[in-house]
């Protein structure tokens, strides 16, 4: 459900029943002259969407600011927007902070841009780990006490963590295509690989008409088709319900 058309007794069940709770997570960015510059963003929101339609979630409304950064272009012209990583951790942790007041315990954001290398981290995910880690510490202290996780009620602490029940769980986040998809599907910038998904999954996001050689990023996007699309879309939708524990 879409958290912005939700009713409080519709909140009250999904905290009850412990549904995920998903942020689609992104940038503004150039993508050159044939794709719009939503694009990383609008391939997690439209992955969701498919999933939405068949499962209990929530969706929160996407956020587009993340920082772009301009090393494929220059902004002018082009339309790459840039927030900062302090500015973006301040309002993560303040978005994560109100869903631990609402009530849920399973939040996830999902992430496109530069999501190559995860593990490590690029400026806007890793704003987003660090807001809710800071947020899940000061969550358990004031909650709990300094001491809290010394306190006898923690022994069985480790079985937890192995169970996936603790609370660092609470909130997570997922690169849309992790190494296992990029190993078997094009992981680029505006070429064949976005480009397919976008054919399959927002083809009013592309014009293949404009399709310009002159920057190699976007050169093998002329071998793009919405049939490649749907393979990668496929792998993310599997790899995404695992995720949230769809299967």
């Amino acid at each position: 459900m879409r958290y912005e058309m939700m009713l409080p007794h519709q909140i009250r069940r999904a905290i009850a029943e412990n549904w995920p709770v998903v942020l689609p997570l992104g940038v503004l960015e150039y993508h050159g002259e044939h794709m719009a510059v939503g694009m990383d963003t609008l391939v997690v929101i439209k992955v969701l969407e498919r999933i939405e339609a068949g499962m209990d979630l929530v969706m929160l409304p996407p956020f587009y600011y993340g920082a772009a950064s301009y090393a494929v272009e220059p902004p002018e012209g082009n339309g790459s927007i840039q927030v900062g990583q302090q500015a973006l951790a301040a309002v993560a942790g303040d978005l994560f902070r109100s869903l631990l007041r609402v009530g849920f315990r399973n939040i996830h954001f999902f992430i496109h841009h530069q999501s190559e290398n995860f593990a490590v981290g690029m400026p806007t995910d890793l704003s987003f780990k660090f807001a809710a880690r800071q947020v899940i510490f000061a969550w358990l202290e004031e909650h709990g006490g300094e001491g809290w996780w010394g306190d006898a009620a923690m022994a069985d602490y480790y079985s937890q963590q192995t169970a996936g029940d603790d609370p660092f769980n609470w909130i997570k986040g997922h690169p849309l295509m992790p190494p296992e998809i990029i190993g078997k599907y094009p992981f680029d910038h505006a070429g064949i690989g976005e480009t397919s998904l976008m054919l399959a999954l927002c083809p009013e996001a592309v014009e293949m008409a404009r399709l310009s050689d002159e920057k190699w990023y976007t050169r093998s996007a002329r071998n793009a088709s919405a049939e490649l699309g749907w393979k990668g879309v496929a792998m993310i939708e599997q790899h995404v319900r695992a995720v949230l524990g769809a299967g």
